[in-house]
Order: C-alpha cells, then sequence, then structure tokens
C-alpha cells in the first residue's frame, strides 16, 4: 500500500499539545527538553500550559508545532512501526515542510529546529512592520476569489496565499484589503473568516523574512532525503538539497499549493494518508478534494 505523511503548519497549535506525549513517551520527552535547550526557554511548558497568547505568537508556534509533530511521530513508530515502510511520498503545510524533510532525513532535527526558529522570528519582525492579515474564503471557488483580489486590491495590497482545497482560499494582504475583500466574498455568497496569524504570510509583505531564512538556511546541512519531499510552491516532489533549499525560501512569498499537492499525490497512486501533528485540518482538507480516501490522525 502506497502512503503518505503529511505534518500540520500554522494555526494547528493548541494549549496542551505535547504534554500527553511527553509525560508517556522519552522520545517525546527529549525532543521537547532538547528544543528548549535550543530556544532557551520550556517549550514544553508553554505547549502543555500557554498562555495561548504566548503560544500563538508566530516565533513561538512554528518551533512548537514542529517539534509536537516530531513527538507524534515518534508515537507513530511505537504504536504502528512499521508505517512509515510503505511511505512514497511526504509533504507539510507551509511551515510543516520544514518537519517532513527532518522525517525524510534530509535535516536534522537541531537544523530543523534553528531553521524554524529563525524563519518564525523573521516572519513575525516583517508582520509587526506591516500591518496585515489573512482571511479564508469558503464556498467560492478559485475564479472568484481572483476576482475578488481585483475588486479589493484599490484598498491595498493584496494576493491569494494558500489553495487549501475546493471552497477554502487564503487571501494574504493589508488590514484595508482585508475589510474591502470580507465584503466582497460576502457579496459572492461566500463566507469569509479572519484568520488568527500575525501578518500576510505567503505574500510580497514578508520581506526580508525570505532573505534572513536564506542565510539560516545556508548554515545547515540538507541531505537528499529517502523520500521524496513535496514543495508548497510547485507542487511537485523534490530529492535534490540546491532544489529544496532554494524552494522552501521562495516559500515565504509565495502561494501554497495544497490541493495540487494532494491531487497530484492521489495521481501517483497514494491510497492511505496520516496527518502527524497537532489538528486535523489536513484530513479536513482532504476529504473536500477526495471524499473517500483514508487519513489517520496522528494527534500530538
Amino acid at each position: 500500500m502506497k502512503i503518505a505523511f503529511l505534518f500540520p503548519g500554522q494555526g494547528a497549535q493548541y494549549v496542551g499539545m505535547g504534554a500527553a506525549l511527553a509525560g508517556s513517551l522519552p522520545a517525546a520527552k527529549a525532543l521537547f527538553d532538547q528544543a528548549s535547550m535550543v530556544l532557551g526557554y520550556d517549550l514544553l511548558g508553554v505547549c502543555a500550559n500557554g498562555p495561548a497568547e504566548r503560544l500563538n505568537a508566530t516565533d513561538v508556534s512554528q518551533p512548537a508545532i514542529f517539534v509536537a509533530s516530531l513527538a507524534a511521530l515518534e508515537s507513530l513508530k511505537q504504536s504502528e512501526p512499521g508505517a512509515s515502510d510503505d511511505v512514497v511520498a511526504t509533504a507539510g503545510l507551509s511551515l510543516g515542510e520544514y518537519t517532513a524533510l527532518v522525517f525524510a532525513g534530509a535535516m536534522s532535527f537541531a537544523d530543523g529546529l534553528n531553521v524554524v526558529h529563525e524563519r518564525g522570528r523573521a516572519m513575525q519582525a516583517a508582520a509587526e512592520k506591516s500591518p496585515s492579515g489573512m482571511i479564508s474564503a469558503l464556498l467560492l471557488d478559485a475564479s472568484q476569489v481572483e476576482a475578488v483580489v481585483t475588486e479589493a486590491k484599490p484598498a491595498g495590497r493584496l494576493w491569494i496565499a494558500n489553495y487549501l482545497c475546493p471552497g477554502n482560499t487564503v487571501l494574504s494582504g493589508e488590514l484595508a484589503a482585508m475589510d474591502a475583500a470580507e465584503k466582497a466574498i460576502e457579496a459572492k455568497g461566500g463566507k469569509p473568516v479572519r484568520l488568527a496569524v500575525a501578518g500576510a504570510f505567503h505574500t510580497e509583505l514578508m520581506k526580508p523574512a525570505d532573505d534572513k531564512l536564506a542565510a539560516a538556511l545556508a548554515g545547515v546541512e540538507i541531505k537528499p532525503p529517502k523520500i521524496p519531499v513535496w514543495s508548497n510552491v510547485d507542487a511537485k516532489p523534490h530529492t535534490d538539497p540546491g532544489e529544496i533549499r532554494g524552494l522552501l525560501v521562495r516559500q515565504v512569498l509565495n502561494p501554497v499549493r495544497w490541493e495540487e499537492t494532494m491531487r497530484n499525490h492521489l495521481a501517483n497512486g497514494v491510497e492511505r494518508f496520516y496527518e502527524i501533528g497537532p489538528g486535523k485540518v489536513l484530513a479536513g482538507l482532504l476529504k473536500r478534494v477526495n471524499r473517500k480516501i483514508e487519513c489517520r490522525n496522528v494527534p500530538a
């Protein structure tokens, strides 16, 4: 059976995640302990006890989800030791791509954590420089959302940031453009949902976070992954370290092509998915692409 492992991105975090795993699984506790030494604060304490405002900050939530997802992977190794034997593809939503790279052996845990930490700090800094946000346009198709962008752009800069699944496309932009987009989405019969994020991720407003990320990536070794890792940027599998490095930098400013990635997985014969980490967002998105496909949740 062909299997794909999927790893969640920012927004999946919740207070309490990782606590049960760290309490029952020494390998999971070891990951949190190592992370706390690198980050300089008690990551497990923030994950387990909050406060939510701290956990939700970009510079904290990104390493938190990364570590919690890899802790969940350790629990899967215990409960289904052979599950990874049939994995033919792996992908992660935005931040989750780093978790996928560590799982696939392209990056060490320590290097991945350092890069994710720097990425979160750089994106938080970019968000603070430019008041902006993200909004999900539900119940509309991609062409309708493109029309929303055209209509709202006179109010401010606005882009499509995530193509998640049919009926769920995410816009990123300046706050005035967000307000205009909200009205345009409603006028077309859609449902706008503001996302609890710090800024307009996956757009030009994230400059210069991409340059800071490139500098962080330059200092780490990326090996050819044992399993192809699918990029958010082009919805294709990659095994060349140079290509992977370049795509990770481009991902900061470019839209996430998640729906296309899932369709390509299915076209390549994937028969079962595992969502590994906090939340069940990816399983929900997958059901909108293919209602019958199996997706097992491995919670953090």
